[in-house]
Order: C-alpha cells, then sequence, then structure tokens
C-alpha cells in the first residue's frame, strides 16, 4: 500500500460561527421548545443549508414572506435583518413574532436612523439584493438611503445636499474594499459623516484577519461556506489578494476538488460565520483521508462575545 503524501494543514482561528448566528439559531430552537411545531422562519435564518435543514428536521418552516405564515402561529426574522415594514405588518396581524436580526445589524439600524432624524441622507456601502442590505435600507423611507457598490458607484450617486450625507456599511464586508469606497466618498464628499466605531463586524474583520495569516503558507486554501453567504464570499477574495494560489468556497467536504488540489504540500481552511464546527471537521477529516496530515492551528485573534435571545423567549407563555 502506497504511503499517504504528507501536508500541512493550517487552521485558522477565530473561523466559523459568530455571536449572531449562534443566538439566532438559539432563537429557533427556544421558539420551538416554547410554542411547539411548527415554528416559522422569514428568510433563511442564517446562509446555511446544514443549519437550516436541521432547523427543519426540528419543525421550523421556512418563508419568503410573512403572509405565508398563519395568524396564529411565531414568526422568526432572520440574523440579516428585515426592512420596517415587516414587523409592522406582523404587528397588524397580532402575531407573535421574534426578532432575531444580529444585535450588530441592529446598531446599524439605530445608526441609520439616527442620521436620518438628524437630516441626513445616507450612502450605504453594501452589496445590491442581500438581505441585510434590504433589511438595512428598509428602515427608512425610499430614497433616504443611497447603494453603492464599488468606488464607480460612489463617482455616480446623485445626492440631495453633499453636506447632509453620512454613510453606514453592510457588516460583512471585505475590510479592504471597504476602506477604499470609504476614502472615495470622503473624497468626493469631504464633509460626509461616518459611524463612531466600524460597521464592519468584530466576527467578519477577524475571520478576514485570520486568514491573511495562513493564505501565504498555504499553497491552497478553503472556505467552508454556503455559496448566498457574503462573508464566506469575501473570505475567499481576501485568500486569493492575500498570495494564496489557489481558493475554494466549499459547502460540504464532497465539494473539494481534489484534481484541483494534486500535488499541494500545504492547506488553509477557514469558515464562514454561519458555517457549524461540524462542516469544517468534516472537510479536515476529508484531507485526513487522502494525507498524512500535520495540523496547526494559527490564532490571530480570541473571541468572547455574547449576544442574549429577545425577552418574549425568556418569559413564560
Amino acid at each position: 500500500m502506497m504511503a499517504k503524501p504528507h501536508l500541512s494543514l493550517y487552521l485558522a482561528a477565530p473561523r466559523g460561527f459568530c455571536a449572531g448566528v449562534d443566538r439566532a439559531i438559539k432563537i429557533v430552537e427556544m421558539a420551538l421548545l416554547k410554542w411547539g411545531a411548527p415554528v416559522y422562519v422569514r428568510h433563511e435564518i442564517v446562509h446555511n443549508k446544514f443549519v437550516v435543514d436541521n432547523l427543519k428536521d426540528q419543525g421550523a418552516i421556512f418563508i419568503d414572506e410573512i403572509d405565508e405564515c398563519p395568524d396564529d402561529r411565531p414568526v422568526i426574522f432572520s440574523a440579516h435583518g428585515v426592512p420596517k415594514s415587516v414587523p409592522n405588518a406582523a404587528t397588524a396581524r397580532n402575531m407573535i413574532f421574534v426578532d432575531a436580526t444580529c444585535p450588530l445589524v441592529s446598531k446599524v439600524h439605530i445608526e441609520a436612523e439616527r442620521h436620518s432624524q438628524n437630516g441626513f441622507q445616507i450612502i450605504m456601502i453594501g452589496h445590491e439584493g442581500h438581505p441585510e442590505t434590504i433589511g438595512t435600507m428598509g428602515q427608512l423611507p425610499e430614497g433616504e438611503v443611497l447603494l453603492v457598490e464599488t468606488e464607480a458607484d460612489v463617482a455616480l450617486a446623485s445626492v440631495r445636499d453633499p453636506n447632509n450625507l453620512a454613510y453606514i456599511t453592510q457588516t460583512t464586508l471585505s475590510v479592504d474594499d471597504t476602506a477604499s469606497i470609504v476614502a472615495a466618498l470622503k473624497y468626493r464628499f469631504p464633509a460626509i459623516i461616518g459611524p463612531h466605531k466600524e460597521d464592519i463586524c468584530y466576527a467578519t474583520t477577524n475571520r478576514q484577519e485570520a486568514v491573511k495569516a495562513i493564505a501565504p503558507l498555504s499553497d491552497a486554501l478553503l472556505v467552508v461556506g454556503a455559496p448566498n453567504s457574503s462573508n464566506s464570499k469575501r473570505l475567499v477574495e481576501v485568500a486569493a489578494r492575500a498570495g494564496c494560489g489557489y481558493t475554494q468556497l466549499v459547502q460540504r467536504s464532497a465539494d473539494i476538488d481534489w484534481r484541483a488540489l494534486s500535488g499541494i504540500k500545504s492547506i488553509g481552511i477557514t469558515a464562514g460565520a454561519s458555517a457549524p464546527d461540524i462542516l469544517i471537521q468534516e472537510v479536515v477529516d476529508a484531507f485526513s483521508e487522502h494525507y498524512t496530515v500535520a495540523i496547526e492551528t494559527v490564532q490571530t485573534a480570541q473571541e468572547n462575545v455574547s449576544f442574549k435571545v429577545p425577552k418574549i423567549l425568556r418569559e413564560p407563555i
């Protein structure tokens, strides 16, 4: 029997679940315990098929809009946040609803409202069509929040008054890309006001920093995550930019392209903020079947953040 080739495996830390994702999943599980199945969830609670399927097995029903939910069953809003119109519609129907919006996304919502009350038009740096962007822009009336995705968009932005502007950002963007767009905004609109503290969340920043640390050590780098997960896709881009020759997003070990990895001596592995440990371990185990693996964890930050679940779940029925 041929000896397995040696492989250095660099495991990024932090990786995987963040506090907001952890809380959102816990909210669905606690809602099922409190009210029994079915509990309805508007949109994927987090962007991960494995997590969503697991919650479906426990009795969660995922819907696109709350008009698909009966009046007498609880509905949960996803971690990405929702436009104001959604809780307003639920309230009008006297529904029980639980908001699983990540507190760091809620912070951006509050910021947008505060700027608007102070008479500022807002420019949001984000990805068009992403649920978080839709939710944040939906906190204010149409036209109060303009979306830019690139520096080119900044050049074309048509604003009401260049002296009364503020900017906010989606929480899951590339730190480096966002910095260049912010620079373009400040150059074109010198009076623009920014957030007191970075909108990009700690987990996004930490996972990107860890990838920058392992990318130069790795012949190839895999990001465990979903194709609709913004923060996972950003990790792929960050790895490529940090000098890794081959980067791939994989949902499960079955997605690994072994032919593309032929001849590698080192692999980096990380995971987006909505990918559970079990899937990361599955990918690591797959490499152990193909190679004699030496695993090294490369830690660039410690995380000890946790968020409380909403009060409605802590109260008795």
